[in-house]
């Protein structure tokens, strides 16, 4: 907070009243006035000898002291502050003109009003001071123009109430345009793009139509290296085709041994074609990729995952889908889709998904690969379940801010200032998690929060509530967020950072992408795929 001047010095012990220091100060000034002005009385003189004229005056013919261009803003005697105060006024009164459909004064007064900003200009640049001479015809006419709005009743108070409810008026339009841009962005955040929707077709039709495509797949699916505990595992669930290429893309071109890498990949039944035609007629590199459909988890049922129990509630699905509702602004992203997508809850079931597998390092759609990430393997975890990177460098990141701690059963076992970390780039000990039986407990907080008391949606406060105490923090480097909603990351930062993700609703894939960062995903594209082209991607 800035300090005011004087506020750092002790304040002295005062020995007169503040009315008498004032009435000292002004009985000087008019001792000054009294003896110095009749220096500038007898004749006029150029600046340059007497200090500066003002002209002479309207009543009395004789001239007043021109002052210099930097007193004239303070001295309320100047003939500049004059004509700045005419100005102010006639700036006000022709709105009030307009705004009482009197055109004719308010031309009269803006035609004035640009004679007096010329003097003004003139002054300014000129470096000299305006004389009465110039001024007097301007100031004449500015006050016979504002007493004739005076007489039709553009008085203060008439103005004062009226800008009041223009101003009103202002933010409740401002209001409304901000709470309009918001459902518009959400719902383009939403959508899905007509180029990826093209994509997604063109690449079922052809997984439909191909036989031998859907053998070369079923023959991969009997690969070693999908249960390789010496190899990195890398699991991506996405309906995004195109966002979960440039995922396994990034991730392939950075790796100093590609053939060590395998990518385990869940998508919905939509998009399960789709996804398996793209990988299996792509250069993986040698690595391994495998397709799966959630849909065919069959274990994954409402009898066993809460948030599917919940989903069949006609109060739940009211809550989060329903349109019109009170506060529409604040429940417009409870109705994105994603978070209630099973794809966006299947995180906290990858033991159950691959328990053959040991360690895996999860990987969101909207992230870009740009180091080579085969070191997390070899991180210790220190018997830790997760490896993730802390976002607690800022309050809002922290417990408070995602829980309700006014509720008893978060308050007494959690501390509210305790360090928020990120999903999308984690590390899992699949052999921890087992051990701590971690996904109970995300059950467990699930069916506590079936009245959404204690958070509202998405998987990151529930995640926070399973992990804690079993989150161990990696290097900030591993993982740089805010690509989807903050336009001023640090370049060097981004260009450090391993992962970088475009979490927000400025996914690279939308029109709603900010061109600073879009290069960074686009590069991972393959523009040279028939696919993309006959879509029209770019």
């Amino acid at each position: 907070m800035s300090r005011r001047a004087g506020d750092g010095r002790r304040p002295s012990r005062r020995r007169f009243s503040y009315t008498s220091v004032l009435l000292l100060a002004g009985l000087i000034s008019c001792c000054y006035v009294l003896f110095s002005v009749p220096k500038f009385l007898p004749t006029r003189q150029s600046s340059q000898d007497d200090g500066g004229l003002a002209g002479y005056s309207e009543n009395g013919g004789r001239e007043k002291p021109e002052l210099s261009t930097d007193s004239d803003i303070f001295s309320p005697a100047s003939v500049a502050r004059q004509l700045r105060d005419m100005l102010t006024l006639a700036k006000a009164y022709v709105v009030m003109a307009k705004e009482n459909s009197n055109y004719g004064l308010a031309w009269e007064l803006s035609a004035q009003i640009r004679v007096c900003q010329n003097l003004l200009s003139h002054s300014a640049t000129s470096g000299t001071s305006v004389s009465f001479q110039e001024a007097e015809p301007v100031l004449k006419t500015l006050s016979a123009l504002t007493e004739q709005a005076k007489e039709l009743h553009y008085d203060s108070a008439t103005m004062i109430m009226k800008l009041k409810a223009q101003m009103q008026a202002l933010e409740e339009r401002a209001n409304a345009a901000a709470a309009q841009s918001t459902v518009f962005g959400q719902l383009a955040a939403e959508a899905v793009p007509k180029g990826l929707h093209c994509l997604g077709m063109r690449l079922t039709m052809v997984w439909a139509t191909t036989e031998e495509l859907r053998a070369k797949v079923e023959s991969r699916k009997h690969d070693r290296r999908l249960t390789d505990n010496s190899l990195y595992h890398f699991c991506v669930f996405s309906d995004n085709v195109l966002a979960t290429n440039v995922v396994v893309n990034s991730t392939i071109q950075t790796a100093e041994h590609a053939d060590r890498l395998v990518f385990h990949v869940v998508t919905d039944h939509m998009n399960y074609g789709a996804m398996e035609a793209w990988f299996a007629s792509s250069d993986l590199h040698g690595a391994a990729v495998e397709v799966q459909n959630i849909d065919e988890l069959t274990w994954l049922n409402s009898s066993y995952v809460p948030v599917m129990k919940q989903l069949e509630d006609a109060e739940t699905r009211s809550y989060y889908f329903k349109s019109g509702s009170a506060d529409a602004k604040s429940t417009l992203k409870f109705r994105n889709p994603k978070y209630l997508s099973m794809l966006n809850h299947l995180r906290f079931y990858i033991p159950e998904v691959y328990p053959q597998l040991e360690k895996v390092v999860f990987l969101d759609d909207d992230v870009v690969v740009q180091r080579d990430l085969s070191a997390l393997f070899s991180i210790d975890l220190h018997g830790n379940v997760n490896g993730a990177v802390e976002t607690c460098l800022e309050s809002f990141h922290r417990f408070h801010k995602y829980l309700n701690f006014s509720d008893p059963r978060i308050s007494k076992h959690f501390d509210p200032e305790s360090c928020g970390w990120a999903f999308g780039m984690n590390v899992f000990d699949l052999v921890a998690w087992k051990k701590a039986n971690v996904t109970s407990r995300y059950h467990y907080w699930q069916e506590q929060n079936v009245d959404r008391s204690l958070w509202k949606l998405g998987t990151l406060p529930p995640g926070l509530l399973t992990f804690y105490g079993l989150t161990y923090s990696l290097d900030p480097r591993w993982h740089v967020l805010g690509l989807g909603y903050d336009s001023n990351i640090d370049s060097q930062l981004i260009e450090n950072g391993a992962v970088v993700h475009f979490n927000g609703n400025m996914k690279p894939w939308l029109k709603l992408a900010m061109s600073r960062y879009k290069p960074i995903w686009e590069k991972h594209v393959d523009f040279s795929s028939p696919y993309v082209q006959q879509c029209n991607i770019h």
